[in-house]
């Protein structure tokens, strides 16, 4: 019977593929299968006992704060007008340069990725503001929707990131059942904070590439990417002092990023407190820019209540799911698929990279992280993987799934906000040099993994 499990986990796709909310297909696929189950005497109903408790264990857990802490930082920050001043102050630094918008783009995308977080709303804002800027100078449409999706999803992997806060809890609680699994009763942690600092070198790196690739596509083909002329600049400067416009788009945003992200590096504040004090300092910044009025201050309330109810809705719908799942041994058939496995825990490994891969196709990465990590996790690292390098490694994983055509998110969401003239193949061409240089980074840090280790063990020891 423990094949059960396994149909149920296709059932629940198929169901999420009609187009029903992810939290109740997962809940409702799983109370359908366990009331079966007990009519036909396969399934015991105690384990639907520890829903309750892990409910109460979801509302304790002082980390999962964070997440409506940080949305709200990201919404204010998208309210008060900060990621347009910070493309203009970017344009007129390198719009001088053929490539320059591109290298604008990339830079205002790393920023933007480090304060919203959510992959959806920095695409959506760099589309909006960035796209029609760019084709208006006569940059090419493939080009440009190509380093506006790869930078969108930026916020999945730079910290302070939601994705890593979400999986940096469950990969916490699954790192402590491994451990007690292999007989170690006073098992060591992991922490958000590690995976915030496992996840700085890999996303330098992957930003390093997309501005070698800015320029390199600069070199071979000007026409395609030209400079800016002196009328744009001074269009965008609008009478102002550069140095001025620079100094005022850059210091307060790079402040705000900094002061929350180097707080929880330096063991300063937990991400929780380091959330709160990103939420109060984003507030401050949209008071500064005069944009904290009444009406941005409700949508961005309403924008962190929604998100928030999503999240800790698929948590629970997840909780439940897994609970069913486990109850009918799926963890035992997938412990012992993976033994079974040619190659090892190196072969277990990369079963489930792809297996993450191709779900990230039509599963969002909340989904993805309640659900299939959860399962998957306590068995790897029960293995031997170091839980720091595998969270990485999922969470740069399922940013290449957000690319990948025809179901990747970001093509989505990007031809959701896209002029007509934008085809969706250009979509499709452009992001595939990104696509590669992920999975070049996937595969380099798969052979050098202390490009992510090495600086949590600096900083944590």
């Amino acid at each position: 019977m423990e094949y059960v499990s396994l149909f149920m986990f296709v059932v629940v796709c198929f169901v999420l593929l009609l187009g029903y909310p992810v939290a109740f297909s997962l809940a409702g696929t799983a109370l359908l299968f366990a009331g079966l189950g007990s009519l036909f005497n396969v399934f015991d109903l105690a384990f639907l006992g520890a829903f309750p408790s892990r409910i109460f264990g979801t509302i304790n857990n002082q980390t999962l704060l964070a997440v409506p802490l940080f949305v709200f930082m990201g919404a204010m920050l998208e309210r008060s007008k900060i990621a347009e001043n910070l493309l203009n102050a970017m344009s007129l630094l390198f719009g001088r340069f053929n490539g320059g918008l591109g290298i604008s783009v990339t830079l205002v995308g790393m920023l933007l990725a480090a304060s919203t977080g959510i992959v959806g709303a920095t695409v959506v804002t760099m589309g909006l503001l960035s796209l029609p800027t760019m084709l208006k100078r006569g940059y090419s449409p493939v080009f440009s929707s190509g380093i506006i999706c790869a930078t969108g999803t930026l916020g999945q992997i730079i910290p302070p990131s939601i994705a890593l806060v979400l999986l940096g809890d469950v990969l916490s609680s699954a790192y402590q059942k491994a451990q007690l699994s292999m007989g170690i009763f006073s098992p060591e942690t992991v922490t958000v904070g590690d995976l915030f600092a496992g996840a700085v070198i890999p996303g330098f790196l992957l930003v390093v590439f997309y501005l070698l690739y800015c320029m390199a596509y600069a070199y071979f083909k000007p026409n395609s990417v030209p400079s800016l002329s002196q009328q744009d600049i001074d269009e965008i400067s609008n009478g102002k002092p550069k140095w001025l416009l620079m100094l005022t788009a850059l210091v307060p945003p790079l402040l705000l990023m900094f002061s929350v992200l180097g707080s929880i590096l330096f063991g300063y504040a937990t991400p929780t407190e380091a959330a709160g004090v990103g939420a109060m300092g984003a507030t401050m910044l949209a008071l500064w820019q005069k944009q904290l009025t009444h009406k941005n201050l409700t949508a961005v309330m309403q924008s962190t209540v929604k998100i928030t109810s999503m999240v800790f809705l698929i948590l629970i719908g997840a909780s439940l799911f897994s609970l069913v799942f486990r109850g009918f041994g799926g963890e035992e058939l997938i412990r012992g698929l993976f033994e079974q496995m040619p190659g090892g825990v190196v072969g277990a490994t990369v079963i489930v990279m792809l297996v993450i891969f191709f779900l990230g196709f039509i599963l969002d990465f909340i989904e993805i992280t309640f659900v299939v990590v959860p399962i998957v996790a306590p068995i790897l690292l029960a293995m031997g993987l170091d839980p720091i390098w595998l969270g990485i490694m999922i969470a740069i994983n399922l940013q290449t799934s957000f690319l990948t055509p025809p179901f990747g998110f970001a093509l989505f969401y990007l031809r959701g906000v896209a002029d007509k003239v934008v085809k969706t193949a250009d979509i499709y061409r452009g992001v595939i040099p990104f696509i590669i240089m992920q999975l070049i980074l996937l595969v380099a840090l798969a052979y050098w993994p202390s490009l992510i280790t090495w600086l949590p063990n600096l900083i944590y020891g």
